[in-house]
C-alpha cells in the first residue's frame, strides 16, 4: 500500500528569462512577465518589501469582497490582446499568450512550474515517444497540457470555453498544435465520473482545482465538498503501472496535510509514495525569499 510522508515538503520554482517574483511585501507581489511588470495582492506576503519603488505597467486593484473582484489599473498598459512568452521544458521550448484577466491572472500559473518539471521526470526526459497517457483536470490555457504533451497524449479538461480556446491558441502558438491533445469543454467532475464507467486508464493525472466554480451548463464547484469524491474517481483512472497524481489547491483555509491523509486513505490499494506540502516561488536574486503560493499533495507509484 501507498506510504504517506508525515513531514511535508517545499516545491520551490524559480524565475526564467520570461518570468520571474522581483519582490514581494505588504500583502502584494512585484512580478515580471517578458517585456512587462505587474502587482497583484499576495496575502501570504507579510514582510516589508526590499525595493523602494515598484515600476510596474499595471497593478490589480481588489475588490472589497472575498471572491476575487476587483479591476487593473494601468501605467503603460500592456497589449490588450496579450503577448508571447516562452517556458523551458527541457530541450523543447513551450510558447503561449500572456493576458491581463479580469480574475487577476496573467493567463497561466507560473508557480506550476515545478510541478511541470516534476511530471517529467516522473516520466523520464528520455521518453518523448514513450506514449505515455496524461489527463489535465481544470486545465485552463494549457501550458501544463503542452508540457506533459511530449510525453504522449493528453487530456486537457476545463469548463470554460473560452480557456480551452485559449490553450488551444497557445498549442498552434508553441508550435505544437499536431500534438495528441484531446481539448474537451466539460465538467471536471463530471467527466471524470465519465472515465471511471468507460473504463478508462491514465499514465498520470494533475488537478488544480478552484476554490469555488461553475461547469458550462451551471454546476457548481465547492471545494470541501466535492473534492474528495473527484479524488476517489482520479484513483480508478490509474493503476499499478501509472506514474502519479498531483493535486494543488489555492486560496483555501487548509492544511496540506489534510490533502495527504485525502490520498492516504484514497491510495490505499496501491503501491507508492504519498507527499504533502507547500508551493513557494523565490524571489529573483541570489539571496531571494520564499513566497508561499498554494499547497498541494501527490501520489508516486515509485
Amino acid at each position: 500500500m501507498a506510504s504517506l510522508v508525515a513531514e511535508p515538503r517545499l516545491l520551490t520554482g524559480t524565475g526564467w528569462a520570461d518570468y520571474g517574483l522581483v519582490d514581494s511585501g505588504h500583502g502584494r507581489k512585484y512580478e515580471r512577465y517578458g517585456p512587462y511588470s505587474f502587482i497583484r495582492p499576495e496575502p501570504q506576503a507579510l514582510w516589508t518589501p526590499r525595493l523602494t519603488h515598484w515600476g510596474a505597467n499595471g497593478e490589480f486593484v481588489p475588490g472589497s469582497d472575498e471572491d476575487g473582484g476587483g479591476r487593473w489599473a494601468y501605467g503603460a498598459a500592456p497589449p490588450r490582446d496579450g503577448w508571447p512568452l516562452t517556458w523551458p521544458n527541457g530541450d523543447e521550448t513551450v510558447r503561449f499568450t500572456a493576458q491581463c484577466t479580469p480574475f487577476r491572472h496573467l493567463g497561466f500559473f507560473p508557480d506550476m512550474a515545478p510541478v511541470w518539471d516534476w511530471m517529467g521526470q516522473q516520466y523520464g526526459r528520455e521518453a518523448n515517444d514513450a506514449g505515455f497517457e496524461s489527463l489535465n483536470l481544470f486545465g485552463y490555457t494549457g501550458v501544463g497540457t503542452l508540457a506533459l504533451s511530449r510525453y504522449g497524449r493528453v487530456t486537457h479538461v476545463d469548463a470554460s470555453k473560452k480557456s480551452v480556446a485559449q490553450a488551444r491558441e497557445n498549442a498552434a502558438l508553441a508550435g505544437m498544435a499536431d500534438r495528441p491533445v484531446r481539448w474537451i469543454v466539460d465538467d471536471a467532475a463530471k467527466f471524470a465520473a465519465r472515465e471511471v464507467r468507460r473504463e478508462r486508464r491514465y499514465d498520470g493525472i494533475i488537478l488544480d482545482p478552484p476554490k469555488f466554480g461553475r461547469g458550462p451548463e451551471g454546476e457548481v464547484w465547492r471545494l470541501e465538498e466535492h473534492l474528495p469524491g473527484l479524488v476517489a474517481d482520479c484513483r480508478q483512472l490509474l493503476d499499478e503501472r501509472s506514474r502519479f497524481l498531483f493535486l494543488t489547491v489555492y486560496a483555501v483555509r487548509m492544511s496540506s496535510l489534510a490533502l495527504g491523509g485525502l490520498l492516504d486513505e484514497v491510495f490505499a490499494d496501491l503501491p507508492g509514495t504519498i507527499e504533502h506540502g507547500d508551493l513557494a516561488v523565490r524571489e529573483d536574486g541570489p539571496d531571494g525569499r520564499l513566497l508561499p503560493t498554494a499547497i498541494f499533495a501527490r501520489w508516486t507509484s515509485a
